[in-house]
């Protein structure tokens, strides 16, 4: 018979790489998973992994053996979610992964309804870039992750994860209060001033590149913050313009001036889950939490 734990193992190794990875993320030693992971082997009857250089590498049985895992571990997370249901009160642990500005709009208050609603349940919220967080879910490091998608941007599908809409987050040409530098303050006015982006690399950045080279100029960056509240900041004190989302106002009244762009662009906010772990009533309840408090703190433009 064939153990679980350490098909889970085979599972992670798959996805992280390496063994130090795959310890790293099971707060093992890496010893003992090349322990564990031979014990597999001699279960199976026959070689999983050839060591390739400094690392391993599946053998072609190893990857069959992988299907089976991840279809295992899934039955039994739906065997989870199926007792859970047939409780009254939800409970126990969801792990959210979520990015930065979600982190401030909507999760307070999702939280907030979480708690008067449903007492039992323990919600832990950690931030992550949207595309860590979606392989993060994949391996069940979290249980659900709030991600965006800008507009051209597609992002890698996975098979294992679903997708849930969760809000349309207008995106704004960000200037000083009183930009009377900037004239009518379209996004070629700006094409003079300092700029501050999100850094290089993320979807955001090359958004806010490629809309920039569009209307016939490359932004002056000069200041690169994958952080959004030293953009608002820097904005503000007049040393830099931007592009901001509404939805990192967090409902409240806009401290800069907001300009809308052409076309009027959107991100989108949404949220993914294991198809396993979709039904999983604590997961359903942050869903619908997390959708009110996106409800809620729809920003208008702010002049």
């Amino acid at each position: 018979m064939l153990d679980v734990r350490r098909l889970r193992l085979l599972v992670e190794l798959s996805q992280r790489g390496t063994l130090a990875a795959v310890a790293e993320a099971l707060s093992y030693s890496p010893s003992s998973v090349s322990q564990q992971l031979s014990q597999l082997e001699r279960e199976a009857g026959v070689p999983l992994l050839v060591q390739v250089g400094r690392r391993v590498q599946l053998t072609p049985q190893a990857e069959l053996l992988v299907g089976h895992a991840r279809a295992v571990l899934d039955r039994l997370e739906e065997a989870e979610s199926d007792v859970a249901r047939s409780l009254t009160a939800v409970g126990g642990t969801v792990r959210i992964a979520v990015f930065q500005s979600a982190a401030h709009a909507m999760v307070p208050q999702a939280l907030t309804l979480l708690r008067s609603e449903h007492p039992d349940l323990r919600v832990e919220v950690t931030e992550r870039e949207p595309d860590a967080g979606l392989f993060e879910v994949s391996a069940r490091d979290f249980d659900l992750v709030i991600a965006e998608q800008y507009p051209g941007h597609t992002r890698a599908h996975r098979d294992d994860l679903d997708r849930v809409h969760l809000a349309a987050d207008a995106i704004r040409l960000a200037l000083p209060p009183h930009p009377a530098r900037l004239g009518t303050g379209r996004l070629a006015a700006a094409s003079a001033m300092p700029w501050v982006l999100e850094p290089q690399g993320t979807a955001s950045r090359e958004w806010a590149e490629q809309l920039c080279r569009e209307a016939g100029f490359e932004p002056d960056v000069r200041f690169e913050t994958a952080d959004l509240m030293a953009h608002i900041r820097l904005i503000r004190s007049g040393n830099a313009v931007g592009l901001l989302p509404d939805l990192v106002w967090a409902g409240e009244a806009p401290s800069v001036t907001l300009v809308d762009l052409p076309g009027h662009p959107e991100r989108e906010v949404f949220s993914s889950t294991r198809l396993a772990a979709a039904a999983r009533p604590a997961v359903v309840a942050c869903r619908d939490a997390l959708a009110r408090a996106a409800r809620a703190t729809a920003t208008p433009a702010g002049r």
